[in-house]
């Protein structure tokens, strides 16, 4: 992962172009961080989240998964994609260039905004297997949309 400050704008990059910038524990772990970084740091205003070398985030890291370093998976404490169940008091816009699937929907979602290049694909490919979309940011985002 990246993480960088242009003025008073932080940047943070998922940089795991072999995986297609898929998130294991420890990237989770390290996107969480950053963005509890972000609201502790008053020179910066707003975050830009995105993915490295044309994908936005393929979601978790099965490899990883079957590896035995699979992502946090539990009802409380941080999300298993990471910041997915913080509320930042920044905004953050989510930069999507290619896929944006399953948990990187979820991530894209989280984002107060979305900007979309034409490379970008959105989607919940996960259920073809089974899976859920796990950190319920969906759910989360149309209960936030019906109260407002």
């Amino acid at each position: 992962m990246i993480v960088s400050t242009v003025g008073a704008v932080r940047v943070v990059t998922i940089d795991r172009p072999l995986v297609r910038s898929a998130v294991d524990r420890v990237t989770a772990e390290r996107l969480r961080q950053a963005f509890v970084d972000l609201d502790e740091d008053d020179g910066v205003v707003a975050a830009v989240l995105t993915g490295a070398e044309g994908t936005f985030c393929a979601g978790a890291d099965l490899g990883a998964v079957a590896a035995g370093r699979g992502n946090r998976m539990t009802l409380d404490g941080p999300g298993s994609m990471g910041p997915t169940r913080l509320r930042t008091t920044k905004p953050v816009i989510a930069a999507v260039e290619g896929h944006a699937v399953a948990g990187g929907l979820e991530l894209a979602i989280w984002a107060d905004l979305r900007v979309a290049g034409r490379s970008a694909v959105f989607g919940v490919f996960c259920r073809r297997w089974g899976v859920p979309l796990v950190d319920g940011e969906a759910l989360r985002t149309a209960i936030d949309l019906a109260a407002s």
